[in-house]
């Protein structure tokens, strides 16, 4: 069965989904709640959503500040993960941070291969360690770059 994936903006409406699925993806490292998602609408950052008939399953956001972005978080349903929505999502936000000839860092858990996979193969590299940058687990993060295009 194909599933067919569109990629929109995200609205402060969809804060409630977002919270959820963060709740749901990050559950030992301080999930965002309704009101981070809302704050980071209202702050004019770029966010993108995935919606699989009229359901968010996805979304990513990417703050540009002159010649540097950060992705600011990533995330999709698990019953949709490994279907190539994060690679989309991601790719959506590269294409912003490319508009601006920005180079774009992220942090990513030291111990999630997945989404390393994911941001090496789109041209990230790992530049430094965090210690213990996730709370309240404790765990590192890499960061991580990929150059101005």
């Amino acid at each position: 069965m194909t599933v067919t994936v569109a990629l929109g903006p995200l609205h402060e409406s969809d804060a409630p989904r977002c919270a959820e699925l963060d709740r749901v993806l990050f559950a030992a490292d301080d999930p965002w709640s309704e009101q981070s998602f809302r704050e980071e609408l209202r702050a004019g950052h770029h966010y993108v959503a995935a919606r699989v008939d009229d359901t968010l399953v996805g979304y990513a956001g990417l703050g540009v500040a002159g010649p540097e972005a950060e992705v600011h978080t990533l995330g999709v349903d698990p019953a949709h993960q490994g279907s190539g929505i994060g690679r989309s999502l991601l790719r959506a936000l590269l294409d912003v941070a490319d508009a601006a000839h920005a180079a774009v860092f992220l942090e990513v858990r030291t111990d999630n291969e997945p989404a390393h996979a994911l941001y090496a193969s789109e041209g990230f590299a790992v530049v430094g360690l965090r210690k213990r940058y996730y709370a309240p687990s404790g765990a590192d993060a890499h960061t991580m770059r990929r150059a101005a295009r």
